[in-house]
């Protein structure tokens, strides 16, 4: 592939990273309720999640999801669904008043979730089956093209999350949480999620 190609899909998919999204919300709500390494295993669990498209496209799955729009309305119904469930057990918890416990609560599966979110986001979804492969040159290896373009996509994405999340949690008082607070940070954390929610449902 000719690096002029690379550098123009790296200009052209950067702007829709940086744009608030879900992959974005959640990060956002993890880092709230978890502080910085709460981010990062969220951001490592989006990334993952994008490692799953990346298999799609370069086996062909993609085109075939991409063409059905039932199968891909369900997929993003799916993702709806999910945060809305994420949102509602944060937003449960800061109305309970008592001991905190904040990092237990939402530490244990910050990878796995992240994981989900970015497989069941169609503004991801549309990147791998939309965007990248119309920067695919037909005179080379699709599979390799299809793995080198998401290993940039993947890349782009967890440097700006890496970033956010260090830049979010630079507003946190150090950890040191009180019962109130912690349920305000949760009920905002919720709240992204539920903005992340209404997003994909639009």
């Amino acid at each position: 592939m000719e690096n002029t190609n690379l550098l123009f899909f790296a200009a052209t998919v950067l702007p829709l990273i940086c744009t608030p999204g879900p992959d974005m919300l959640f990060m956002a709500s993890q880092t709230l309720s978890g502080g910085t390494a709460a981010g990062l295993r969220a951001t490592a669990g989006v990334c993952l999640g994008y490692v799953v498209h990346s298999a799609l496209v370069a086996l062909g799955v993609a085109a075939i999801i991409a063409a059905s729009p039932t199968l891909f309305g369900t997929l993003r119904w799916l993702g709806v669904i999910y945060l809305v469930y994420l949102a509602a057990r944060l937003i449960a918890s800061s109305m309970t008043s008592g001991k905190v416990t904040l990092s237990m609560v939402t530490s244990a599966n910050q990878l796995q979730r992240g994981f989900l979110t970015a497989v069941l986001n169609p503004k991801g979804m549309m990147i791998y089956f939309a965007i990248l492969p119309q920067f695919m040159q037909h005179q080379y290896n699709i599979a390799l093209q299809a793995s080198i373009l998401s290993a940039i996509f993947i890349g782009l994405c967890a440097a700006v999350y890496t970033i956010l999340s260090f830049a979010i949690a630079a507003f946190d008082a150090r950890g040191r949480f009180n019962d109130h607070r912690r349920r305000w940070i949760e009920a905002i954390a919720g709240g992204l999620l539920l903005a992340a929610a209404g997003k994909l449902a639009a």
